[in-house]
């Protein structure tokens, strides 16, 4: 009867949410309702086992959040991405739609531009190359998704994503674990999306399709309400926050644009690899600092320090081109809140389940999948990835209930932390792109598409080159060990 509890409480999460419902109305009711059916108190439940594991999440990960955010947006109005969308599309032009929007998208992750801030500058780039190009608009949602949500979120060593930050306090690593591995993975991943998306867009050609006919939206800045809750558990930004604060009206150089990305990438590396490793931070096992370790705060150190000198940087060369500074850093710090209690929303939920008695068998099932740790570990993550809608949710929901298990078994196999990073976070990043995942559903609908137009294209180069690339990692990882 538990199990049964825990199926109906999870099957109203989704449903409702994918209704539009917000995330943090259903997760608590949802978890409340698992935990009655299971004959479990209530109100503890509640206030103990939801909010506790909500907590920790918000402790752990808000100054992420927050800076990413605030990151985002300033790059976007001080020009700083437009600029960067500017130079590629003068650079590749129209005859290499395709590839200018995949690497524009790519470069402004990659450097820490929050994933909903790309969409929006992305789009009306994508508009006007492709129309210039004759490539089907259709197309248009799959190579920024490609750009944007596969690669630089979840494989290319040191993304700043908060995909890539979740593992660090349960394995102890850093945002550049398993390097090659994931090198390899981000090959994988791009390769076979710019393989497909070619690979259709010539068959169009041959069909004569051209771009299409259908309007463009007025005010791709708008976000429909319905769309910003389902949003908001996918990213680390808030898109109704997106109309707020004033844009630059002149563009900095590309150099200046691109300067503050490079810094995010060599603060987060200089950090991460030379200077917590040589700090003595053993007061912080003390209890007054929560008894914990540098191994376990250190990877969100370097991330929080990486963008924090960014900002600073960004800041200080484009004040003139900040016309309302205070209003478009309100915007960024409010864009930040209803993701990140979202998402924690989600790991309380999550939380609450694991506490279930039913969960006992849940976590047999998983860990009973044959093929080893790491197979079962992306089990897991696809599977709460792909229920919940969310990379971010899924992946810490794995991690709350099983994380501890899996290190006990790295440790007796053998298997480097750093592997079971890599392989938690792609895993995680390949079903979370269903279509009730509101980084898709606003994607689709910034760039004026509908799911049976697009979501095919973004279904091969989202999950189908993810799960490629996560069968290449489990397989080098399995034979080689982590690299």
């Amino acid at each position: 009867m538990g199990l049964l509890g825990i199926l109906v409480a999870l099957s109203l999460l989704v449903w409702l949410a994918y209704r539009g419902w917000s995330i943090l109305l259903l997760a608590p009711a949802a978890a409340i309702l698992a935990a009655g059916w299971a004959g479990e108190p209530l109100l503890a439940h509640w206030t103990q086992t939801f909010m506790g594991s909500a907590a920790r999440f918000v402790m752990q990960f808000f100054p992420i959040f927050l800076l990413g955010a605030l990151f985002g947006k300033l790059m976007e109005d001080s020009g700083s991405v437009s600029s960067i969308a500017d130079f590629m599309t003068r650079r590749l032009g129209p005859s290499r739609a395709v590839l200018a929007v995949v690497l524009a998208g790519a470069l402004v992750t990659y450097g820490g531009v929050s994933l909903f801030v790309a969409f929006f500058v992305l789009a009306p780039m994508a508009h006007a190359l492709f129309r210039a190009g004759k490539i089907p608009r259709r197309l248009m949602p799959a190579a920024i998704a490609l750009g944007t949500s596969t690669f630089t979120m979840s494989a290319l060593p040191g993304t700043p994503a908060i995909q890539n930050a979740i593992p660090m306090p349960f394995f102890g690593t850093t945002p550049f674990a398993a390097p090659g591995l994931g090198l390899i993975a981000s090959v994988v991943m791009l390769g076979f999306g710019l393989w497909w998306l070619a690979r259709v867009e010539a068959a169009a050609r041959a069909r004569g399709e051209g771009y299409g006919d259908k309007a463009e939206p007025d005010a791709p800045r708008d976000v429909d309400l319905v769309v910003r809750e389902r949003a908001t558990t996918a990213g680390s930004f808030d898109p109704a926050e997106i109309r707020h604060g004033e844009v630059s009206a002149t563009n900095p150089p590309i150099a200046l644009a691109v300067l503050p990305l490079a810094i995010v990438v060599g603060v987060n590396l200089l950090m991460s690899l030379y200077v917590l490793p040589r700090l003595n931070a053993s007061w912080l096992a003390d209890e007054s600092w929560g008894s914990t370790s540098l191994s376990a705060v250190g990877g969100v150190w370097a991330v929080v320090t990486a963008l924090a000198a960014a900002i600073a940087a960004l800041v200080a060369l484009n004040f003139k081109r900040l016309p309302d500074l205070r209003g478009s850093m309100d915007a960024g710090a409010n864009a930040s809140a209803l993701p990140v209690l979202s998402v924690a929303s989600l790991v309380g939920f999550g939380s609450v389940i694991a506490a279930l008695p039913a969960f006992d068998m849940v976590r047999e099932w998983v860990l009973g999948i044959e093929g080893g740790p790491l197979v079962s570990l992306a089990v897991a993550t696809n599977v709460l990835a792909s229920l919940t809608g969310s990379a971010s949710g899924g992946l810490t929901i794995a991690l709350d209930a099983l994380g501890d298990t899996y290190m006990k078994l790295a440790a007796e196999q053998g298997i480097d932390p750093g592997l079971l990073h890599r392989v938690a976070v792609i895993g995680a990043g390949t079903l979370d792109s269903l279509p009730h995942n509101g980084a898709v559903v606003t994607l689709l609908a910034v760039c004026n598409s509908t799911h049976r137009e697009s979501y095919f294209d973004i279904v091969m180069v989202s999950i189908v080159g993810g799960l490629l690339a996560l069968v290449a990692v489990i397989g080098l990882g399995t034979a080689f060990g982590s690299f």
